[in-house]
């Protein structure tokens, strides 16, 4: 038996082939990533870059950063005018907004570490070729986000793209990505030289030109994934792994839940204002800390010992009020707007027949990158250089705000919120989890897990149920529509916390292993396209 958890039915299906011909879960999460890469391009990606955290059978569990990184020619300050303030757009749209792409170089990596070894490197790249040459009917979802940025490809693209035509999309129209498909072809054929070196390098690098950017064909041959040590939290009988730095989601996590350690009270519910003020709290002071203090390692000395020390979180934990909220202002900087929420990153959750784990987050940063598509390569560049610290103090495309910890410099991983998550409960696999969903996917995660192990649901129970959302700034609480009853909003407003509505936090792609071994899937509702793949 294997299960795949994704995005979209055809990548869930492709994976799940995989799991079917002896492979196992490192052989499945590169096909279920490059099938994504065809048949959901808004975030599945070549021109992208991701995290995975595996787990092997025997518990070994490995970490794999394939962030993007900064081009050798960009600049602290290449996203402000000469009056030192942000060019508004010019990191989110267009070329500059385009870090080096690490998807590619994270796949081979995965593939020659962890692969099973029976199944080739050309095989799984055989069912992404399949979608992006004959094309697929497109769904309702994927139909809507098309149109909404066709102004954008039109602004950045030839009108010859694929996803540029005459009339509207709807639902089943199909796509046809040919180009996709002899990039895919020469990626099977030549591995990482197919993509970082040649006639794709070139193609990368003429489209940066064409648009006055600045990635150099050495900026591409130059990347490199890494493999880092797995943030790793404990929690009563359970073990958290996680990625550590760049991503920022381990440490908020280890921090959130030190900090509330056993004071939520079950009895209670998990809607109760005293737990969710608690649980809030913990999120404001752990948000503060990823704005001053984190970021790329290769660039900062950031002792994560101290950060996740019980001496300093009890320090950061004594001005806690269980009657009142704290003021972000009194903990960091001004306050400012928060942008609505996006959901541009993708997730895969696999467990395969031996029990083996893979947990991958993947992105482009913002739906279709930069929006700027390489013509001779068929794929979107993202637009990763939003995720520095454009300007200290100013907020990104996310509303998150930064320090020189995560400047920009050439060669630096910008900081992520990326959170893939495997779990073990006195040992053994339990969960494997993560989401989309920008500084949301730290606290939809955290949500999840306490669901399921403090207030006692299912895992669907415990994917579906509505969430809430803390960074620190703006001082607020994001709440999804309906879930929170008036009685608890008057609740959190006498106690001082600010409630704002947004429409959805996050989409889970979970799967949960019960006390025999027997795994259950759990597709977000929040997004229609979610899919599990069981056999």
């Amino acid at each position: 038996m294997g299960m795949v958890v994704a995005a979209h039915p055809l990548a869930a299906e492709a994976g799940l082939s995989i799991l079917r011909h002896n492979g196992n879960a490192a052989d499945a999460a590169i096909a279920t990533q490059l099938a994504l890469a065809v048949v959901y391009p808004r975030a599945g990606n070549l021109g992208g870059g991701g995290f995975l955290v595996y787990r092997e059978a025997d518990g070994k569990v490995h970490s794999l950063d394939y962030r993007e990184v900064a081009p050798a020619a960009a600049d602290r300050d290449m996203f402000l005018d000469s009056a030192g303030q942000v060019v508004t757009g010019l990191s989110t749209k267009g070329i500059l907004a385009a870090a080096v792409p690490g998807t590619v170089a994270g796949l081979e990596a995965t593939f020659r570490k962890l692969g099973s070894g029976q199944v080739s490197w050309e095989a799984l790249f055989k069912p992404a070729i399949d979608l992006a040459e004959s094309g697929f009917h497109i769904t309702a979802e994927e139909a809507e986000r098309l149109n909404k940025y066709r102004d954008d490809f039109a602004a950045f693209n030839p009108p010859d793209m694929p996803f540029l035509k005459a009339t509207p999309w709807v639902t089943g129209d199909l796509l046809v990505q040919k180009r996709l498909a002899s990039t895919l072809r020469k990626i099977a054929s030549e591995f990482c030289k197919g993509f970082y070196e040649g006639t794709i390098a070139e193609a990368i690098v003429e489209t940066s030109e064409t648009h006055n950017g600045i990635l150099t064909l050495n900026d591409l041959e130059s990347y490199r994934p890494i493999w880092r040590t797995p943030c790793h939290i404990y929690h009563g009988e359970y073990r958290l792994y996680t990625m550590g730095l760049p991503s920022s989601g381990g440490v908020i996590i280890g921090q959130v839940l030190q900090m509330i350690g056993d004071k939520l009270d079950p009895e209670k519910g998990f809607r109760h204002p005293d737990n969710v003020h608690l649980i809030t709290e913990a999120e404001r002071r752990a948000f503060a800390d990823r704005a001053h203090f984190l970021g790329d390692t290769a660039f900062n000395t950031i002792n994560l010992n101290i950060l996740l020390s019980p001496e300093y979180l009890l320090e950061k934990w004594m001005d806690f009020d269980p009657e009142k909220a704290t003021s972000s202002q009194t903990i960091g900087i001004n306050p400012y707007t928060l942008t609505l929420e996006k959901f541009e990153t993708t997730h895969i959750s696999i467990v395969d027949r031996n029990g083996c784990a893979a947990s991958v987050t993947t992105t482009l940063n913002d739906n279709y990158g930069c929006k700027v598509w390489v013509p001779n390569g068929g794929f979107f560049l993202n637009n990763e250089m939003d995720d520095f610290t454009i300007k200290p103090g100013a907020p990104n495309f996310y509303g998150l705000v930064g320090s020189e910890a995560n400047a920009i410099a050439p060669g630096k991983r910008m900081l992520s919120s990326m959170t893939p998550t495997i779990i073990e409960k006195r040992g053994k696999l339990y969960m494997v989890l993560g989401t989309p969903g920008g500084p949301t996917i730290t606290t939809s995660i955290l949500q999840v897990f306490l669901n399921n192990t403090v207030f006692g649901m299912d895992i669907h129970d415990a994917v579906q149920s509505s969430r809430y959302h803390h960074q620190w700034f703006p001082d607020q609480i994001q709440c999804e529509e309906n879930a929170f009853s008036p009685k608890l909003v008057e609740a959190l407003s006498t106690k001082g916390h600010n409630i704002t509505w947004v429409k959805s936090l996050g989409t889970i792609e979970a799967i949960y292993i019960d006390s025999t071994g027997t795994m259950v899937g759990a597709a977000d509702r929040r997004r229609m396209d979610d899919h599990v793949a069981a056999w």
